[in-house]
């Protein structure tokens, strides 16, 4: 098949983003790689940037990303994360229509379909329980329903957790690692501040996915029409375990006090995913050890939320 020639990222400046061009470009050098800067919530804007890069390929990973930003701002929530991407398929379909999509959505949209306590599959039902899953169940479901009844190309992922150096503090791990890295240059009192502890969840390594992203588009001709893809481990992994092993590896006596603040309105008790289509079809599985992860997470300078 034949590499892509330009690849279009949308939120290419964020943290996936980062990631990606710098594994499109080590896959594929020669091709040039494009950072998306129109606003998407500007369909005129997005139009012209689509019609002036003529891309083979988007990947569209502008967005409201966190739970709390969501929940601050909805209305921005589905004027970005729905609004966006109906911006940037719909250009697809006027300017450049022989183009793929490749969407980044969420796990999150399932939702309390969780509560079923297995490994989830693509087939489950969407049920999401916070305005940053609805929005982003709205725009898989969306796009969905816009590749079903016309020409778009589209490629839809819901990745589970995943996380790495350079991630915002607004997350969880990232969270842990930058309380750790204070306390470590005492910056702060040794006691680390939490939610819940006792939810379990599916993390990947940022690698991993998009690792996945890049075989996406690699694979883009031979995939089936319309494809979605869950990318999980298949593995929980209880949230007080990962602190407790990030403390370990620190070194230090630290206290864990739990924050009001930082507990969700509703939590799901355990959440974890089937990532059997990708691995049957791409040819994807996670490499990363979850512990090289950690350790790197605690390396690295975690980045701030932006207020």
């Amino acid at each position: 098949m034949p590499a892509p020639a330009r690849i279009l990222i949308t939120g290419a400046g964020g943290f996936v983003g980062t990631y990606l061009r710098r594994a499109l470009a080590s896959r594929w050098p020669a091709a040039s790689i494009i950072a998306g800067t129109a606003d998407v919530t500007d369909p005129i804007a997005v139009t012209a940037m689509i019609e002036a890069a003529q891309p083979d390929v988007v990947v569209h990973l502008a967005g409201i990303a966190s739970v709390p930003a969501a929940r601050a701002a909805p209305d921005a929530a589905f004027a970005v994360n729905l609004g966006g991407s109906l911006a940037v398929a719909r250009a697809l379909l006027a300017v450049a229509p022989d183009s793929v999509m490749v969407h980044a959505g969420s796990a999150e949209c399932y939702g309390d379909s969780f509560r079923a306590g297995t490994a989830l599959d693509e087939q489950a039902s969407f049920a999401p329980l916070n305005i940053y899953a609805a929005s982003k169940a709205a725009a898989d479901l969306a796009l969905g329903a816009m590749a079903a009844e016309s020409r778009l190309r589209l490629i839809r992922f819901r990745p589970f957790n995943h996380t790495g150096p350079g991630q915002s503090d607004a997350f969880v791990i990232p969270a842990f690692a930058a309380q750790i890295t204070a306390i470590s240059e005492d910056r702060q009192p040794p006691v680390i501040r939490v939610g819940n502890l006792d939810a379990a969840r599916d993390f990947l390594d940022v690698r991993d996915v998009v690792s996945a992203y890049t075989l996406a588009i690699e694979h883009r001709d031979d995939l089936p029409p319309n494809p979605v893809f869950n990318l999980a481990s298949g593995v929980p992994r209880r949230i007080g375990d990962i602190l407790d092993a990030m403390i370990v590896a620190s070194g230090k006596d630290i206290a864990i006090e739990i924050d009001p603040s930082r507990l969700r309105p509703v939590d799901i008790p355990t959440a974890f995913g089937n990532p059997a289509a990708a691995r049957r079809i791409l040819f994807w599985h996670p490499t990363i050890p979850f512990e090289d992860t950690l350790r790197a997470m605690l390396q690295a300078t975690p980045t701030p939320e932006p207020r």
